[in-house]
């Protein structure tokens, strides 16, 4: 399997277990809501990890880089968030200019870029600390985990 198609099965696996691989509005997350969903997916690969791996102090490892891979999602969360009010701050501004959406835009390009580069050398970091077949087997078990939150027949998708 190519590196990226690992990347993207490690991110949306990732965002599947905390249940928003399906289509989320941005606004409907808010407050102490948001942190249970977050600790909810965290909990749910947690479970994943400790049936998968036989090294218990390897298998600690792995889960505190899951706590990193959720902090480093929520902060995309969020900047996807913020530049999302941006935009609408500036569609209801008749004098907005087509270069102050492309700075928005930009912007949040490279956020998600920064955020998706961050996660990619977790899941590397993770990897290394497991074995070819511990590896599968979590990868396997959170693909099956994420089509609970498939809605309809599309598969799991995310910005990240």
């Amino acid at each position: 399997m190519t590196k990226m198609r690992w990347m993207v099965l490690s991110v949306v696996g990732m965002l599947a277990l905390g249940g928003c691989s399906g289509h989320h509005h941005h606004y409907g997350m808010e407050g102490g809501k948001s942190d249970a969903y977050w600790q909810k997916g965290q909990q749910d690969m947690a479970g994943l990890v400790d049936r998968t791996m036989k090294d218990p102090a390897k298998a600690a490892q792995v889960k505190a880089i899951v706590g990193e891979i959720v902090t480093e999602l929520k902060a995309g969360r969020e900047q996807e968030r913020t530049a999302h009010r941006q935009l609408y701050a500036l569609s209801a501004n008749y004098a907005a200019t087509a270069e102050e959406f492309t700075k928005v835009m930009d912007e949040a390009n490279n956020q998600r870029t920064k955020t998706s580069s961050k996660i990619l050398a977790l899941r590397f970091k993770m990897k290394d600390l497991m074995t070819a077949e511990e590896w599968k087997a979590l990868s396997d078990q959170m693909l099956s985990y994420s089509s609970k939150y498939q809605h309809g027949s599309a598969a799991p998708t995310s910005s990240y």
